[in-house]
């Protein structure tokens, strides 16, 4: 037999995990070539400015226009700026001209390459220290210096602030490499002051940047958690009209197991398949009572008790009204029409939504008055609470509330296919109008 052996090879260079000093800075290496270099050319227009505003609203449609070109304006009255720096510290004549225009030319094109405009202000100092002669600092001439500031604040401001950093040391790595080979004995060098005052600026418009940033993050946050709340209220208000409604369902299905049990002793000699009928239709009734509490189970919160008297209807809204008149609230009640029984569900959501408008009213106008209107039409039930302002708001103080009685009210008309309007009246008070729609041939079996 031959004995194989088998040697294990020591991992290589490659296969060594690398250290986190090493992953920094490859890290910062990439940051690098996709901030400044990547696509530094690219189009990249300055946005106009959104003009909104309790100022902007005493502008007219076309100072709203111009207003909206502002940043593009401080800018390019930045760049006339740079160029009269520029041509007033140079000799007279296409020297100074042409100091003018680089000095001008990176600023203007920050409003549609900022990254671009960035590389091109280094050229554009070289060039200006070149025509400026023996004379100056170096390589930061006035017009070069107020140039590459003001690309500096711009780019910085429409970039992250990674890219601000890597600007301000790229300015410092060129400002002394042009130092060591050019500025030997014959310029005043100026890299650190001008080192200094763009670090303040860059990390001015940085913390400026960072909070804008975090304000918006905040925003969308909070819209968030809004829309959640809201959604978490709305299945809140759903489950409890299921709660409330189950006991109206199971009444009707209580009611059509009794009468199915009943009806073949009211017939003498019932046929065997009248009988055979009758009991299929009592255990359904059973059967779907039984699938409906499992449902109510399911929906039932931690603590719900279930209620011991039936659930409310329009008959007792005299003893709501009793109730709030003794929370402090003056409420007059007014029926028109023939009163008739409704359907339970209609009585039941018209006897809440009475309810909760009138909470509102007690929470919201403290001490006002109100008034619930009743009307029995033809095709249905209309029902309108109003209250007035509160007599004195600086003596009794309203109660925020938890927000959300509007959403239950609407969810209990949408439920019945009805409509409601809910806002302030002109009187600094309330109303909340609904017309539940109720069948003529449903009101008419439900009263019988």
């Amino acid at each position: 037999m031959t004995e194989t052996t088998h040697t294990q090879t020591p991992p290589g260079p490659a296969a060594r995990p690398r250290s986190p000093e090493a992953r920094l800075a490859a890290d910062a290496l990439r940051g690098l070539w996709q901030d400044l270099f990547h696509d530094a050319f690219a189009y990249r227009p300055l946005p106009r400015r959104t003009v909104a505003g309790p100022l902007s609203r005493h502008f007219s449609e076309r100072m709203r226009a111009y207003a909206a070109w502002t940043p593009h304006g401080v800018v390019v009255a930045g760049g006339l700026v740079a160029m009269a720096a520029g041509m007033v510290d140079t000799d007279a004549g296409p020297t100074a001209l042409m100091s003018g225009l680089l000095a001008l030319a990176p600023v203007l094109l920050t409003l549609v390459r900022p990254v671009g405009a960035f590389w091109l202000s280094f050229a554009a100092t070289t060039a200006t220290a070149v025509l400026g002669g023996d004379w100056g600092s170096w390589p930061w001439l006035p017009g070069s210096l107020v140039s590459h500031l003001l690309v500096l604040t711009i780019v910085a401001s429409r970039t992250r602030p990674r890219a601000a950093a890597w600007m301000w040391v790229l300015t410092g790595v060129y400002g002394f490499f042009a130092e060591a080979l050019f500025g030997f004995g014959h310029y005043d060098t100026d890299t650190g002051p001008m080192l200094l005052v763009s670090a303040l600026l860059l990390l001015a418009v940085t913390v400026r940047h960072t909070r804008r940033q975090a304000q918006q993050e905040v925003t969308a946050q909070q819209t968030v958690t809004e829309h959640e709340r809201s959604r978490r209220t709305l299945l809140e208000e759903r489950t409890t009209i299921a709660r409330e409604l189950h006991d109206v369902v199971a009444h009707h299905m209580s009611v059509v197991a009794i009468q199915a049990e009943a009806a073949p002793y009211r017939v003498e000699n019932p046929p065997p398949e009248l009988e055979k009928a009758f009991a299929t239709i009592r255990e359904n009734a059973v059967a779907a009572l039984t699938e409906l509490r499992r449902v109510l189970g399911v929906v039932r919160a931690e603590d719900y008790e279930a209620p011991d008297a039936p659930q409310p209807t329009l008959a007792d809204l005299d003893g709501l009204l009793a109730n709030v008149r003794e929370a402090g609230l003056r409420v007059e009640k007014a029926v028109t029409g023939a009163v008739r029984e409704l359907p339970q569900g209609v009585e039941l959501s018209a006897y809440r939504i009475v309810q909760e408008a009138l909470s509102n009213a007690l929470r919201h106008a403290p001490g006002a008055g109100a008034r619930v209107e009743i009307g029995y039409v033809l095709g249905g039930l209309g029902l309108r609470v109003v209250n007035g302002p509160p007599p004195a708001p600086h003596l009794v103080k309203a109660s925020p509330g938890a927000g959300h009685g509007i959403t239950g009210m609407r969810e209990r008309v949408s439920m019945l296919n009805g409509e409601m309007t809910a806002g302030p009246t002109a009187d600094a008070g309330y109303e909340v109008t609904v017309f539940l729609p109720v069948p003529a041939a449903t009101a008419t079996e439900d009263g019988a």
